[in-house]
């Protein structure tokens, strides 16, 4: 039994000393085995889980970097497909300008060409109607004389004149 009287928690015994040292000593066995390996485990996954997770992170940021730099070539290469069909276009737009030109120049030489032969057939049909005319005129003019038998240039020039005064020239 224990003495209340000589007892003070300041001053263990040994007997208390080698209880609580064998006590603490279970206790951390009991710790050890059913609290501390799974803990530590547990701590160990862990530790394996954030470290996959940082791995992956890493590769998915090395994927996302050439994934962006994959997105910069092909945004590269459709600027220049389209600075390409662009200057295709405009070389269709130039040659189909130039073309329609060149056909239009040809279309107004032909036009000009038939117009001024056309004027050059009017003028020689004009000719030939005023020379037909006068060769009327001088016919009708000649026969008249003819008939009157004229006796002096005087008379024969007053004559024609009057004649000339009497048709109609339009």
């Amino acid at each position: 039994m224990i003495n209340l009287l000589t007892f003070t928690p300041f001053q263990p015994t040994p007997g208390l000393a080698i209880w609580s040292l064998v006590i603490f000593v279970i206790f951390w066995y009991i710790m050890a085995k059913f609290a501390l390996k799974p803990i530590a485990g547990a701590l160990a996954k862990r530790e394996e889980d954030i470290q996959s997770a940082l791995d992956q992170a890493k590769i998915a940021r090395e994927e996302m970097a050439n994934m962006k730099a994959e997105n910069e070539k092909l945004l590269a290469e459709a600027r220049e497909e389209r600075a390409k069909i662009l200057m295709e276009a405009k070389e269709a737009k130039a040659s189909i300008i130039t073309e329609a030109k060149l056909k239009a120049k040809e279309e107004a030489s032909k036009i000009m060409h038939n117009a001024m032969h056309e004027i050059d057939n009017h003028k020689k049909a004009a000719m030939i109607e005023v020379k037909n005319e006068i060769g009327n005129l001088a016919t009708q003019i000649a026969e008249k004389v003819l008939k009157k038998e004229l006796k002096g240039q005087a008379e024969h020039d007053g004559f024609v004149n009057n004649l000339i005064k009497d048709m109609n020239l339009n």
